[in-house]
């Protein structure tokens, strides 16, 4: 069945390749280091290294807790973070600067897969949430190299995909050395999946705590602005005209929206009066404002009064919503949201946040939280009481990684 599989890969390369080529012309940086995506490498390496993967920004931010923790405990080591996205090695450099190595993961490929073993020579792989790719996975087996699915996460709707291609998928689940799961039933569809050893350590995202800087100069800023801010935070492609539309034309509501990709900023832009990098503050008469910076979503948050979660107003599974509890925001998430389901489930009952069954009961909700401060102020206090109930997952992962270093 593997054989099979690299043998589409392989028909499918030169899509892959021409996608790759298409994306760089709105982020360079996917026409960069294309080489690495075939398992040749040229940075640094060291004797001593453990690799963590995170395929995209919000993986590598999820990541950071345990990185730090993973340092720590390991002096002697070096830490190699990877990613599939620009976005993701952008995220890298902005968190860890020359702290770290950072490269792209190769394709499924297993001759790339097997330079890349070789070249980096990791003593403990780490896959961030949901990455399971076969080829990979048989080869660390076979190079001896355990590794260890961390803050890992399976909707039922992921699982019936991987249940589909048991035949592919079985193996690899089975050659992981063991997984981290982020709630009970994210560890029972692991195991049904085949992962011989999961435990139940909740969610890394729990334990981290927004940028403090950022949060003071997000309430300045809302100090400032002297006005009531609804932030659609994290927005995909198609979610922001069905939100815009539900908004009442009148008041002084100022509405921010911050797209979840960077490469959307532009085409944002046409619903804006104004941007972050062209006017700090927007005037009275200005309505829409573009949060178009990255890395800053403490500020984000904390600037805001309510916010509406992006990725849950259409069928994508929705976006992280910890970032606005730890910051005290009160939410309002849409009806799709099983890339969060333990989270939000989490946050409803603690009356932390609010679901909709769509962008008009969304908005109404919103608007109806912005004209009840006492609502808010319960809503936030719940937040980040929530967080603070749930920290802990970090030490309870680092110790499954210790373990299998040790094992090693």
């Amino acid at each position: 069945m593997r054989t099979l599989y690299t043998a589409l890969l392989g028909l499918a390369l030169p899509l892959v390749l021409a996608r790759l080529w298409w994306r760089g012309r709105r982020e360079p940086g996917y026409r960069d280091a294309v080489a690495e995506r075939f398992g040749f490498y040229s940075t640094d390496t060291k004797a001593k290294l453990v690799w963590i993967h995170a395929v995209s920004v919000g993986e590598v931010r999820a990541a950071a807790p345990l990185v730090k923790a993973l340092r720590e405990m390991l002096p002697d080591h070096g830490v190699l973070l990877t990613c599939t996205t620009a976005a993701g090695r952008d995220t890298l450099k902005q968190l860890y600067g020359e702290t770290v190595l950072a490269a792209y993961l190769p394709y499924d490929f297993p001759r790339a897969v097997q330079r890349f073993l070789e070249y980096f020579r990791p003593r403990l792989g780490v896959l961030m949430e949901t990455e399971v790719w076969p080829n990979l996975l048989a080869l660390c087996a076979e190079n001896r190299v355990p590794m260890l699915l961390a803050n890992a996460r399976m909707s039922e709707r992921s699982a019936r995909g991987y249940r589909r291609w048991r035949g592919l998928t079985g193996p690899a689940f089975a050659s992981l050395a063991a997984a981290c799961a982020q709630s009970a039933d994210d560890a029972a569809r692991l195991s049904s999946l085949g992962v011989r050893e999961v435990a139940v350590t909740g969610n890394l995202k729990f334990d981290i705590q927004p940028d403090a800087a950022q949060v003071a100069a997000g309430r300045a800023w809302r100090a400032a602005l002297g006005r009531p801010v609804l932030l659609l935070a994290s927005t995909r492609d198609g979610e922001e005209p069905l939100l815009l539309k539900e908004i009442p034309g009148k008041g002084n509501l100022l509405v921010m929206i911050v797209p979840r990709h960077p490469q959307r900023f532009d085409e944002v832009a046409q619903w804006a009066d104004a941007r972050r990098t062209r006017q700090e503050i927007p005037s009275d008469s200005q309505r829409i404002y573009l949060g178009d910076t990255m890395g800053e979503m403490a500020f984000y948050y904390a600037a805001s009064d309510v916010a509406l979660i992006g990725g849950s107003f259409m069928p994508l599974g929705g976006q992280n919503l910890i970032e606005a509890l730890a910051a005290g925001t009160p939410v309002v998430v849409g009806p799709s949201m099983y890339n969060f389901a333990e989270a939000t489930r989490l946050a409803l009952e603690a009356g932390a946040a609010v679901q909709a069954d769509g962008p008009a009961g969304a908005v109404r909700q919103a608007l109806e939280l912005l004209a009840d401060e006492r609502r808010r102020a319960a809503m936030a206090q719940a937040g980040r009481a929530l967080c603070a109930a749930h920290r802990g997952a970090t030490d309870r992962q680092l110790a499954v990684c210790r373990r299998l270093i040790e094992g090693r």
